[in-house]
């Protein structure tokens, strides 16, 4: 299995636009790329009746590969809280076997998947497992995306500080402008560089219509991975 596993700092700090993003970014290099929402929590209607939740959809509209909004986001369930949560709602359980298959399911089918994790680096999904178990479990390195506002020093530092306990690759990370009225953000920027040591692959400012093709241009892939495959994206 090759690609990133991107975790965030919080909750609503700009995973799902980042990863759309990347996964347009590595297409346009010629990779052939699968986002996977392995867990969603928190669905709506569309105009149609069909029940959708939005990072799903919008991971799934930056894809190319004729995936279906099922395959990309394998396990939704109803209620905007947390997996665990919302699952023991609707009396269907997280199931580690089930999740795993379906990232091998997925990763079989492209080059490279660009997982989104749920929430922080730490959500729990079962007693005995959490977010950071699943990334462990499908031992890609990891990208972190940081929301830039108040905290986001400490938040980084510890996530970063996780990743590493967990005897994974921090690949990089993304500044993400979540709060427009951020002060000195240029000299957070500077912080976070010292205290994450790791690149950064991009600084995405705030966009009025984040799409895939709208947040790529702002992510870099010179500290991407040297991923091997026997399918080389066309251009090298």
């Amino acid at each position: 299995m090759q690609g990133l596993f991107v975790t965030g700092t919080d909750t609503e700090i700009g995973k799902t636009c980042v990863s759309g993003g990347l996964v347009h970014a590595l297409q346009a290099r010629g990779w052939r790329v699968a986002p996977l929402k392995p867990l969603a929590a928190g669905q709506r209607q569309d105009a149609d009746g069909r029940w959708f939740n939005e990072d799903v959809r919008h991971l799934h509209a930056a894809q190319a590969l004729g995936l279906s909004e099922a395959e990309v986001g394998p396990f939704q369930w109803r209620e905007a809280c947390a997996p665990h949560i919302a699952a023991a709602h609707e009396g269907r359980p997280v199931e580690r076997a089930a999740v795993l298959a379906a990232a091998r399911a997925l990763a079989a089918r492209a080059d490279l998947l660009v997982v989104e994790g749920v929430g922080g680096f730490r959500v729990p999904l079962l007693p005995d497992w959490d977010t950071a178990d699943l990334a462990v479990d499908l031992g890609l390195p990891v990208l972190l995306v940081v929301g830039l506002r108040l905290g986001c020093l400490n938040h980084a530092a510890l996530t970063a500080e996780a990743v590493r306990a967990r005897g994974l690759r921090l690949a990089g990370w993304v500044a993400n402008a979540v709060d427009p009225a951020f002060a000195h953000a240029d000299l957070n920027l500077s912080s976070l560089q010292a205290l994450l040591r790791a690149p950064c692959w991009g600084r995405v400012p705030r966009l009025a219509d984040p799409t895939p093709r709208a947040v790529a241009p702002h992510l870099t892939l010179d500290h991407a991975p040297a991923w091997p495959s026997t399918r080389r994206p066309s251009h090298v």
